[in-house]
């Protein structure tokens, strides 16, 4: 039996990890504009606010991990007033994603970082935690989209 055997490429985690983000992205867009800001359900956030959480990160985060830096997390620093602002930030962190992904080598996903100040686990963990942390606030997204009258994209298609 081979120890060192590979399950998941960190490509294919990447393409897995976009897959997810190209979904959410249109939940955003299935939004109408005033709802994604203000509607919500049982005193949760509305998604607009979930979706900067989301935001605050993947690109940052990455960004710490590459650098060795740890800054604090901070889903203030982004205040958008638009479905506009917000998509094409979403676009611009998925470069950003794209880009420091790719400098992680395939030792470092071993390797514990202390996210944030806060998550001390190896990389691969934290960068699951995204996709998981993603996933779960799309699922919020798309019981709003539901109570809304809206029907929600497929969740199994990830490709646009």
């Amino acid at each position: 039996m081979n120890a060192t055997a590979t399950v998941l490429s960190s490509q294919q985690l990447l393409i897995h990890w976009q897959g997810h983000r190209n979904l959410t992205r249109r939940v955003i867009e299935a939004f109408p504009e005033k709802d994604l800001f203000e509607f919500s359900i049982g005193g949760m956030r509305p998604f607009s606010k979930l979706v900067l959480e989301m935001i605050a990160i993947g690109g940052p985060a990455l960004k710490s991990i590459v650098d060795g830096t740890i800054n604090e997390f901070d889903e203030k620093a982004f205040r958008p007033t638009t479905k506009a602002e917000i998509l094409t930030k979403w676009d611009e962190q998925t470069e950003i994603i794209n880009e420091y992904f790719s400098q992680i080598s395939e030792e470092r996903f071993q390797e514990t970082f202390n996210l944030f100040g806060q998550y001390e686990f190896p990389v691969y963990q934290n960068i699951l935690y995204f996709v998981d942390n993603e996933i779960h606030h799309r699922g919020q997204g798309y019981v709003y989209l539901r109570a809304l009258g809206i029907e929600p994209p497929f969740f199994w298609e990830r490709e646009r």
